[in-house]
């Protein structure tokens, strides 16, 4: 007689990706919080297909680095119809796909179009890189980038500045 699994723990489960509700008071005293390491927001949606497509390589760059970066997202899926909480299920569905763990997942609660004007920002995709101290090095969004690179972005053009900003913080230790 064979018992199926007997003796056999179930593996405990993954734990879920964390979603905070953020308003841009809120954004700004998460970007605070990660003071000390390089920091990259990404400002996506799940309506965004580059931004979908992109999403991995955030993640990616969290599993990279879990000590000296912190890596943000932050959905611009609530469009101001409903309320935010509305939202929480398509984006959590989409960050548990996604196996984003080691990212601080945020949801606006602002309307997109105020949320994006508060960061200066025509829409998404759009990432923000920040150095040790909080202080802004790069924006990544299409207009930005055209003026600057004569091109869109690509996360190749974050990843680098990301590699930029810890090895400069490198040599200053």
């Amino acid at each position: 007689m064979t018992l199926l699994g007997a003796g056999c723990a179930a593996a405990p489960p993954e734990p879920s990706v964390t979603l905070r509700l953020v308003d841009h008071a809120g954004l700004a005293a998460e970007l605070r919080a990660c003071r000390g390491r390089v920091s990259v927001l990404d400002c996506w949606s799940t309506s965004c297909p580059p931004c979908v497509r992109d999403f991995p390589r955030l993640v990616a760059l969290a599993e990279r680095y879990p000590d000296t970066v912190a890596c943000l997202s932050l959905s611009f899926d609530y469009e101001g119809i409903g309320t935010p909480a509305d939202a929480v299920p398509k984006v959590r569905a989409f960050l548990e796909s996604s196996a984003a763990r080691r990212v601080t997942n945020l949801l606006g609660v602002e309307e997109a179009d105020a949320f994006a004007v508060k960061l200066d920002i025509v829409g998404v995709p759009a990432v923000f890189v920040y150095d040790r101290d909080g202080r802004l090095l790069e924006r990544f969004d299409d207009e930005s980038a055209r003026k600057r690179l004569g091109r869109g972005f690509t996360y190749d053009d974050v990843e680098a500045t990301v590699r930029a900003a810890l090895g400069a913080a490198a040599t200053r230790e």
